[in-house]
């Protein structure tokens, strides 16, 4: 981990392991001063490991991509960091809430409370960093003439569907409007009663089958295997794209070398794109909904995990996978999509889709999936920082989540509710321990 204390508030970010191969993620200061990229070291830190290991965590948020892919800092070494450092390092990047919620795991942990107060208390003042207000800059992307573009690589579409034909038809239709020609469809319906008329007539190459099972990994899983290109570009049944969208997500693989080209999804149309998916950057999460990767990638690591069927996790489960193996993951703000998330069909419709919030009074909490991802990938005493971090939100209703009346209903409910919660986290660990133990070698 790039800073210890990291653990307590992004438990399973990808970064928190190292991988196959190093490309450089965290870059040295020679690297910066030679593309250029001015930062400022902050000599507030007490370690010199400190002071590094923040310059190459600012340059990380700030969109630095090397694309030599040279070593960079070796974050994934384990250090023993000043306390004062662990401390100055979360007030600059999380919410005050979040520094006080590590003070309480620690005393809790029993780490000498006298040393940690006082590394508590010592940047009170410190404000949070906003890393968009220093974005690196790209050089010539805007005039890179994509070679892999003019060599016309045939992409396959995937769209798993279920219920939505009204949005499927939208969807057809950005298709049909994309300035890139030489692509496939593979749509795998699970709708009922399945509608073949739907699919005839659209000026574009289409395949499509019905499968009777209830199943997005799996129908997943088997139009990959049937695609025919070289590319495979996972996409939804209820979003919208522009007309340059396939476009630019070669070009993007082309620019930086890289493996997956990951879209970045708004929710609402006109939309700006969320500050920090503005700009090019390592990605740190893989949306299936909108990402474009090479097919070889499935057959040198595997398809998707089918044990997330109907519940969550699949694709950050994947995304991780690719990362662990030295795949380039760019996160692509050129290529969005609307994402319309809309109430019916869909994962809504076959499993859950909020992770942390059973539908059932009785029911897991979190879906099993989650624990399974984070026990298999991260371990048991870090899974348990990430229930003690998300258990207490996820009891807000999810219309309430990150108001006011959200806190207060915290506030009223966690003592009221904690044996019942204590039952639910139980059921989900016992569950993923069952799929931990079926997982196919």
């Amino acid at each position: 981990m790039i800073f210890n204390f990291i653990k307590y508030h992004s438990p399973i970010w990808y970064f928190n392991l190292k991988p196959t191969k190093d490309h450089g993620y965290f870059p040295t200061e020679n690297q910066l001063e030679q593309a250029g990229f001015n930062l400022k070291i902050d000599h507030r830190y007490l370690s010199n490991e400190s002071k590094i290991r923040d310059l190459s965590w600012n340059a990380f948020q700030s969109g630095f991509i090397n694309k030599e892919y040279e070593a960079g800092v070796d974050i994934w070494q384990k250090v023993n960091l000043p306390i004062e450092d662990e401390y100055l390092f979360l007030r600059k990047n999380y919410h005050s809430a979040w520094v006080i919620y590590t003070l309480i795991i620690r005393l809790f942990t029993f780490h000498n409370p006298f040393k940690e107060v006082k590394a508590f208390f010592k940047n009170t003042k410190v404000k949070r960093e906003d890393y968009s207000t220093q974005i690196f800059e790209v050089q010539n992307y805007k005039d890179f003439k994509s070679d892999l573009i003019n060599e016309n690589p045939l992409i396959s579409v995937v769209i798993p569907t279920l219920n939505r034909y009204q949005y499927l038809k939208d969807v057809f239709k950005d298709l049909e409007n994309q300035t890139y020609k030489n692509f496939e469809v593979i749509v795998v319906d699970q709708t009922e009663p399945f509608q073949e008329d739907f699919y005839k007539e659209w000026k574009f190459d289409l395949n499509y089958w019905f499968q009777p099972e209830k199943a997005l990994w799996k129908a997943r899983n088997e139009a990959i295997k049937s695609a025919k290109g070289d590319y495979v570009l996972l996409y939804d049944d209820d979003s919208l794209v522009d007309s340059n969208w396939i476009e630019e997500h070669l070009k993007c693989l082309d620019y930086f070398q890289a493996d997956l080209s990951s879209g970045v999804s708004i929710s609402t149309v006109g939309a700006d794109v969320p500050q920090h998916y503005s700009y090019f950057r390592w990605s740190d999460q893989l949306d299936t909904g909108n990402v474009l990767l090479k097919k070889e990638i499935f057959y040198k690591i595997g398809f998707f995990d089918l044990q997330f069927e109907k519940q969550r996790m699949g694709d950050g489960e994947y995304g991780l996978r690719c990362y662990l193996n030295g795949f380039k993951n760019i996160s692509n703000y050129k290529a969005k999509r609307i994402h319309l998330k809309v109430s019916q069909g869909g994962l809504r419709q076959m499993g859950s889709w909020d992770g942390w919030r059973p539908k059932k009074l009785f029911g897991p909490r979190p879906v099993p999936s989650v624990l399974y991802l984070s026990r298999k990938y991260f371990g048991n005493s870090i899974t348990r920082y990430l229930l003690a971090k998300e258990i207490i939100p996820s009891l807000v209703p999810y219309k309430y989540k990150g108001s006011k009346v959200g806190k207060v209903v915290i506030f009223l409910l966690t003592l009221f509710v904690l044996p019942l919660v204590f039952i639910q986290v139980y059921l989900s660990w016992n569950a993923a321990s069952k799929m931990l133990k079926s997982q196919k070698p």
